[in-house]
């Protein structure tokens, strides 16, 4: 989705395998939680989405002393993962990591789709944002900032070439509101993931690369890539040297990707409540902080409700964000 991560692959796979499905039992049987809980992560093992995923699954573990499992649950964008989310008993014990790609903007994408995130879940705790970050090859002279690459494309519209994830992602997206702002024309490039686009940069075969910051940090310390601008309100803690889109000449511009527990609507509100407390918790610890930062995210603290209007607010948004790109997944 706009508002991989972190190098915690060992531990990923090490908890992949104990992820079971439970049946699940009412709330109300007794202290919640009573037994294990099950987070169901939409995207396979070692990505951005399943690292944050067990990185909470730990700490919870670690700290309020339950016991969660991050259970794959991967296919068509996320989408399959939320769907068996939506189907799961409303009463805590089967939870899912969501994010703006699945929930806000692939709805608009997947026009089969039989639920709405608005009416069919319940947001439970916000985790973190990544900004995207516009970045070129640092072999390459001709794009020094942000304002040599719209100097060039109103030169020569049409011709200066961005790899992005795939079709209708956020990130995508994000390419496509760019363009919009600066009022050129940029030929989208989709891959079949952020790996193909990275390394396709790094070889100078697109111009530029549109990643989420996490994607890309790597090889931007290593000083193979050269960030041009992030697209977020604010500088990213982990590049302060990098102006945002917004710094560059676009007041207003803010596109970042969001990732966030969320239930089966009807959950109770104090299991809701429980939930998010504990995370939020975990999130203004130091370790904790650090670990989303490494790697170019940044940790926010939300209320249930707070969250909830963020997902009906984008949800709204995107539907037309999403038109105006013609961006369609049948």
């Amino acid at each position: 989705m706009i508002r991989t991560l972190f190098s915690f692959t060992a531990l990923a796979f090490a908890l992949g395998s104990a992820a079971q499905a439970q049946t699940p039992a009412p709330a109300a049987a007794g202290a919640y939680p009573s037994k294990p809980i099950r987070l169901i992560v939409p995207f396979p093992p070692g990505g951005g989405t399943d690292i944050l995923s067990r990185l909470v699954a730990t700490k919870l573990t670690e700290s309020a002393k339950w016991t969660v499992v991050a259970d794959n649950r991967a296919g068509a964008g996320g989408t399959i993962g939320i769907g068996e989310a939506v189907k799961a008993a409303p009463t805590g014990y089967d939870l899912v990591m969501g994010q703006k790609d699945n929930l806000v903007i692939g709805p608009w994408l997947y026009k089969n789709l039989t639920w709405d995130p608005t009416k069919d879940l319940t947001a439970v705790a916000h985790v973190a944002y990544t900004p995207v970050v516009i970045a070129t090859s640092a072999s390459n002279t001709k794009y020094k900032t942000l304002a040599d690459v719209v100097t060039a494309a109103k030169a020569s519209p049409g011709t200066i070439t961005y790899g992005s994830p795939g079709n209708g992602t956020s990130i995508h997206l994000a390419g496509h509101l760019f363009e919009q702002a600066a009022g050129i024309k940029l030929s989208h490039i989709p891959y079949k993931g952020s790996n193909p686009a990275l390394m396709d940069a790094l070889a100078g075969n697109v111009d530029l690369l549109v990643s989420s910051l996490p994607s890309a940090m790597g090889q931007i310390k290593s000083g193979k890539l050269r960030p041009l601008a992030v697209t977020s309100a604010k500088r990213s803690s982990s590049l302060p040297e990098v102006p945002t889109v917004a710094e560059a000449g676009f007041k207003g511009f803010d596109v970042s990707t969001w990732y966030g527990v969320f239930a089966p609507a009807g959950t109770p509100a104090a299991v809701v409540n429980t939930v998010n407390a504990e995370i939020n918790k975990l999130l203004a610890t130091a370790d904790m902080k650090a670990a989303i930062h490494a790697q170019g995210a940044e940790p926010e603290a939300m209320s249930a409700a707070q969250f909830g209007a963020l997902l009906k607010t984008d949800y709204a948004k995107w539907k037309g964000i999403v038109e105006s790109s013609g961006a369609k997944i049948e």
